[in-house]
């Protein structure tokens, strides 16, 4: 058991640990200001155990006394929630900015010292403060309703999505056959981070932020080998690209329940129940040719507030989501009775939630939109790639000033085709065209379509015929 907490004054202590630089991240970030930033990886976010070996939290614990080492069981999150509540009750320190509460998530915040006298006096630990939530269960505890539609009000007053009473499959460019691009069995997906980094908040005059370091990329020449044979042809012959392929995420407050790609050239139905989509029940789960995903199950979520919160959702979800593909677009039809909100690159630029309307057919994706915005990028009239990746949250609303990692259930969804070809410009792909299983069906794309292709395929030649800018930069300096 650990000694009796002690009373220790928080600001000459805390100030002491920022001028040791002893913990990795804690630093002076405006010394005139007296603006520090403390590291803050957020709870969804693990890493190694060791990251919680040298932190100011379990400093600050053995030094008020609340840990022992060798004694007491070690528990980062009970640290972080201590420092964080003395930081709060303080008098002296003032919060400039969360990132744990931005989108994207920053894992760090910065405090200013506060000059002069307090009106009570600095935090004195070894005081009561009563229990001190951690964080996770203090957003939990703030959860007072879930977004349902409620069955006493009624249906929505909203015409029906009509679903044809035969089925009949989907007609596609290609025709009735579908065409995939997967790496093979146990091979590795590509990988490659494509947003930029956020703008920091107070800038450091000497120094940058500890900001999460990004992962080591290879050499250019290396990571553009394969793709010098690879990208012509398939912009050539773009019927090679996996243009059904959508992968699916699923995260439970941040953490990673499930992942998948499906391949269906009608698209699919996330759901949660036990009643099968039968032919005869079209009306009210959607045609059985749609690709049938489960969302995954809640055993691993560890904390039972959230187990709870999660399985009322997942409770009305018999019906589930469409993710309908309809040539080269892609499709949602809500049918479940529990809200769902999105952000997407179709979605109507909007202040507040963004609600998908039940059983209204919406469209969440256009591959021709996709590929406009990417040539536009490629020419440089424009400063950012297309967007192309889809977020669903279910049962909260969405974009608010939450990140998504504090969401319930959220889902992305990605076009394969259109990771693919951004990846290709952006010479990120790593894998080769000789770990690429291809079924190619009949290349019977639009005129438009190809026209596009071709005007990329233009453009990649382009790419390839330039001259390197840095000799370029160095011969206009020597005249």
């Amino acid at each position: 058991m650990s000694a009796h907490p002690r009373r220790i004054r928080l600001k000459p202590w805390l100030i002491a640990q920022v001028d040791s630089n002893q913990y990795p991240g804690l630093q002076w970030v405006n010394p005139e200001r007296k603006l520090f930033c403390i590291p803050w990886r957020h709870a969804t976010r693990h890493g190694p155990a060791q990251d919680d070996e040298n932190t100011v939290f379990k400093a600050w614990a053995q030094e008020t006394g609340k840990y022992s080492e060798g004694v007491d069981e070690p528990d980062p999150a009970k640290w972080k929630a201590n420092l964080r509540c003395a930081l709060n009750k303080s008098r002296e320190f003032k919060l400039i900015y969360d990132g744990t509460k931005d989108t994207p998530l920053q894992p760090y915040k910065i405090y200013e010292v506060c000059e002069g006298p307090p009106a009570n006096g600095d935090t004195l630990a070894g005081e009561d403060q009563g229990y001190c939530l951690g964080e996770e269960e203090e957003e939990l505890q703030k959860m007072t309703a879930l977004t349902i539609a409620d069955p006493s009000q009624g249906a929505e007053p909203l015409p029906p999505y009509a679903w044809p009473k035969q089925e009949a499959s989907y007609p596609t460019p290609c025709g009735s056959s579908s065409f995939t691009l997967l790496p093979p069995a146990g091979a590795a997906a590509p990988t490659g981070p494509f947003a930029a980094p956020g703008k920091l908040p107070v800038p450091s005059p000497g120094g940058s932020l500890p900001l999460a370091a990004l992962p080591d990329l290879p050499p250019a020449d290396e990571a553009l080998q394969p793709m010098e044979q690879f990208v012509p042809d398939l912009l050539i012959s773009p019927h090679m690209l996996p243009l059904t392929d959508l992968e699916i995420k699923f995260q439970y407050r941040g953490r990673a329940a499930s992942a998948l790609t499906i391949s269906n050239p009608h698209g699919c139905r996330l759901f949660h129940s036990s009643l099968p989509a039968t032919r005869e029940q079209v009306e009210l789960f959607g045609p059985v040719t749609l690709e049938q995903v489960r969302f995954p199950g809640t055993e691993h979520i560890p904390s039972e507030k959230q187990r709870f919160y999660t399985h009322q959702l997942l409770d009305v979800m018999d019906r589930g989501l469409i993710l309908e593909l309809q040539g080269q677009d892609l499709y949602a039809i809500r049918l479940c009775q529990c809200k769902v909100f999105w952000a997407g690159p179709c979605a109507t630029p909007r202040p507040g939630p963004n609600p998908l309307q039940r059983e209204r057919k919406v469209k969440l994706f256009s591959l021709e939109g996709f590929l406009n915005g990417l040539i536009l990028f490629q020419k440089g009239q424009t400063s950012t790639p297309p967007p192309y990746e889809i977020f669903f949250c279910f049962g909260e609303e969405w974009p608010d000033q939450k990140p998504k990692e504090k969401k319930l259930i959220t889902v992305q969804v990605v076009p394969v085709a259109a990771r693919l070809l951004l990846e290709m410009f952006s010479g990120e792909l790593s894998w080769s065209a000789d770990s690429i299983r291809l079924q190619i069906s009949h290349p019977d794309l639009k005129d438009k379509m190809v026209e596009q292709f071709k005007e990329l395929h233009q453009l990649w030649q382009n790419q390839q015929a330039e001259p390197a800018p840095w000799p370029m930069q160095a011969s206009s300096m020597q005249q």
